[in-house]
């Protein structure tokens, strides 16, 4: 049946870019796709974030290969699947033999750099040229680039928890958020909602300082922005799920140089083809590690080409699981492998107000159906879901005669996938849980897996 999912050249040059771009990406910490003004979240203020896509191009169907923290950020960094970097558990870091975006732009002259987050390990980290923690850096940064064009890849912690209510002069009203189905809509969720609404609006804060500072060194112009999350909202049934809760993400370019303002794109878009686009862009040479390719025309009016699917995983986060999906416009097959217990979750959820609240609920059995399908078990082998009819993926119509032809061809599709991607048996890699998915405590500290000899698991 051949490549299918690989749709575009590897060939196809970006056209007409007069000359080098800098290169800033910013990389939210558990950020879900729609809570930003530009992706239509009435409450939550991102002025920032919507100016620019107001002066860009929106993406409003990109998707991550994880939902996980850094295995996610490796993956686009190194234009990897998960399975196939070596580095598919949280805080494991990349293996010495992998070179990421910054190493492959030296051949063009750029001083890269990253601010705050990492989470790449000693040899990703040390391919950058400047490292700072402090977020309150950048203009040091563009300062230490001097003529040359730069790289900066923005780490930000926010959203991730835990949270403070002490950080915006005037904090996000209980009442102004919006509650998805599998949540309970009480006032403790609601007040874990307006915390991470906040938190979003520091980061939005934060980018409008690195747009100023842009401005005043007259950078802003050539600087190629590139805005996303590393996973989704740090909530029960969204990060570190397959559902699009947990993989879709924002996906915001800005270049005042070459892209018009108010674009906006529905075309499927997967993040592994990040690394080879901007490569293509500065015209190096596809390195031989690369699993994605150039996405056709992002930088072009009007002409720009989706994928028919897109690929996601799901491995060990305090919690172990061998998830698989794979994704079209309108449906998705999930594959799970671990089928005794319910659904992992990360620790930080466990211990949020709104996963106690769902406890609460389970104990007095006044779950609905879609709050209760994150304490199913067993769990079934695979899930299929019609996503224009149920975007939050509640009714697994998986024995529905109806489509059972498509559900077959997305298995073929994904069987294909992890068998020319590399990935490993559900069987091999597998760790202890480190936290309870019945209860969210958490039962012991992080045990790295034998291979692994050291980490940083610093937030």
């Amino acid at each position: 049946m051949g490549i299918s999912f690989f749709i575009w050249s590897c060939t196809s040059k970006q056209k007409d870019a007069t000359k080098t771009p800098n290169i800033l990406i910013l990389v939210a910490d558990d950020a879900g796709w729609e809570d930003f003004g530009c992706y239509g979240n009435p409450h939550i203020k991102t002025p920032n974030v919507d100016y620019l896509a107001r002066n860009g191009l929106k993406a409003t169907n990109t998707f991550l290969t994880t939902a996980q923290c850094s295995p996610s950020r490796i993956s686009i960094l190194t234009g990897k699947y998960p399975h196939a970097t070596g580095a598919e558990d949280l805080h494991m870091p990349m293996p010495d033999s992998l070179d990421i975006l910054p190493k492959f732009l030296e051949e063009k002259g750029y001083f890269s750099g990253f601010l705050r987050k990492g989470h790449l390990g000693a040899y990703g980290e040390a391919q950058f040229d400047w490292h700072q923690k402090d977020l309150n850096t950048f203009e040091q940064f563009l300062d230490a680039a001097e003529k040359k064009p730069f790289f900066m890849w923005v780490g930000f912690t926010d959203p991730h928890r835990p949270y403070k209510n002490d950080l915006i002069v005037k904090p996000q009203l209980p009442s102004e958020v919006i509650v998805p189905p599998y949540l309970v809509d009480d006032k403790d969720t609601r007040e874990d909602l307006a915390d991470y609404y906040n938190y979003i609006r520091r980061m939005d804060s934060q980018i409008g300082e690195y747009l100023d500072q842009l401005r005043s060194h007259k950078l802003l112009d050539n600087t190629l922005v590139i805005f996303l999350s590393d996973n989704g909202a740090p909530f029960p049934r969204a990060k570190g799920t397959v559902y699009d809760a947990g993989i879709k993400t924002p996906l915001i370019l800005s270049w005042p140089d070459k892209i018009s303002p108010s674009k906006q794109t529905d075309k499927l878009i997967s993040v592994i083809d990040l690394a080879p686009t901007i490569l293509d862009l500065v015209e190096i040479s596809q390195p031989r590690q690369f699993q994605g390719n150039p996405i056709d025309g992002l930088f072009n009016e009007d002409i720009i080409q989706g994928r028919k699917y897109v690929f996601s995983e799901r491995n060990w986060h305090d919690s172990d699981e061998h998830i698989r999906s794979v994704r079209t416009d309108r449906y998705k097959l999930i594959k799970n492998a671990y089928l005794e217990l319910p659904l992992g979750i990360a620790s930080d959820i466990g211990r949020s107000p709104s996963f106690k609240s769902l406890l609460k609920a389970k104990e007095k059995e006044v779950l609905t159906k879609a709050q209760s399908r994150l304490f199913e078990v067993p769990r079934v082998e695979y899930e299929f879901y019609d996503l224009d009819k149920d975007p939050y993926e509640i009714n697994n119509l998986i024995e529905d005669p109806n489509v059972y032809e498509i559900i077959e061809n997305l298995k073929i599709e994904l069987e294909m996938w992890m068998d020319q991607t590399g990935d490993f048996s559900s069987k091999i890699r597998q760790r202890p849980d480190t936290v309870d998915r019945y209860t969210g405590e958490v039962l012991d500290k992080v045990r790295l897996p034998e291979w692994i000899e050291s980490t940083d698991i610093s937030e």
